[in-house]
């Protein structure tokens, strides 16, 4: 079953509605309004009278009870489009960030729909627009869901994996703050990948894409993004990272023939995959971990 949100909503606009006689939620909304308004974006797209699209799929469970509850795998479709040219090339064609996000939504919604049996929740698979302006696809949804906001028990975000290098450990962003960090360990565990910490915590990547609209209305989210181990370890996966972002972040050069290891793509997949249907199956809801920050007040 496949169903459109369309609207034009600014997550800063939507910290707003955070329930600010907390102080806790109060910094929700201040760091939101920093986000969408660090930039000038967000609040100017309002005013343009731009109108966006986010393309939501639904894959029915089969549990009598936990079907109507859902986990939620998001990407963004949108890129920055045609810009000023660099060596000649004006189209900034974004495979990286975020096709190869969308494309591994599909690779796993089609895995989904190859089991004999269906997880015991529903999985939606949500697509979302302008996520480079400033989150306003997934906030629009976040606030106006195809399914009712409080049965959305999880989200899994996938935003640039930069599939660049062997897939060899992972850090799981929020994965600290709530119960899905069991499910991230299962799933790691199946695969043989390694989990670290956060190596940039004062990047704050957690509350920088898609998921951070999900965790503004509550619910436990994740953001899988590559670790540092390689197989050799004279090789510096950060500082090759580093150096072929700073080469092709929001450039034209972002392009399908620019450094995709398709193994790495495929462990990738597996391990979204893994996280969601563990969650799925498992009959004890996701949960914020007790007195976390970005659990208060729910």
């Amino acid at each position: 079953m496949y169903g459109i949100s369309t609207g034009i909503v600014s997550p800063a606009l939507n910290a707003w509605t955070v329930d600010m006689s907390f102080p806790e939620s109060r910094g929700k909304a201040m760091a939101t309004m920093y986000i969408a308004l660090e930039a000038g974006i967000g609040l100017g797209a309002l005013f343009a009278g731009w109108v966006y699209q986010d393309v939501i799929a639904k894959i029915p469970g089969t549990d009598p009870v936990l079907k109507d509850e859902y986990v939620i795998h998001t990407a963004h479709l949108d890129h920055v489009g045609v810009g000023k040219a660099i060596n000649g090339d004006s189209i900034y064609n974004g495979a990286h960030d975020n096709a190869s996000g969308v494309a591994s939504l599909l690779e796993i919604a089609r895995t989904y729909k190859k089991l004999k049996k269906q997880p015991r929740r529903s999985i939606l698979i949500a697509m979302v627009t302008a996520e480079e302006m400033g989150l306003l696809g997934s906030a629009y949804f976040a606030g106006n869901p195809t399914v009712p906001v409080k049965q959305i028990v999880a989200d899994v975000n996938t935003d640039m994996p930069t599939l660049i290098a062997p897939l060899l450990s992972v850090t799981p962003l929020g994965a600290v703050h709530s119960s899905l960090e069991k499910n991230v360990a299962w799933a790691c565990k199946g695969l043989g990948l390694i989990i670290e910490k956060d190596p940039m915590p004062e990047e704050n990547r957690f509350i920088r894409s898609d998921q951070y609209s999900f965790v503004l209305a509550g619910i436990p989210a994740l953001h899988i993004k590559y670790g540092t181990k390689t197989p050799d370890d004279s090789f510096d996966l950060v500082a090759f990272t580093k150096e072929w972002r700073d080469k092709n972040y929001h450039k034209p050069s972002d392009e399908i023939t620019n450094g995709f290891l398709y193994s790495a793509a495929k462990t990738y997949v597996q391990l979204n995959f893994l996280i969601s249907y563990s969650i799925a199956q498992t009959t004890l809801r996701p949960s914020w971990n007790k007195g976390d920050f970005f659990g208060v007040g729910d």
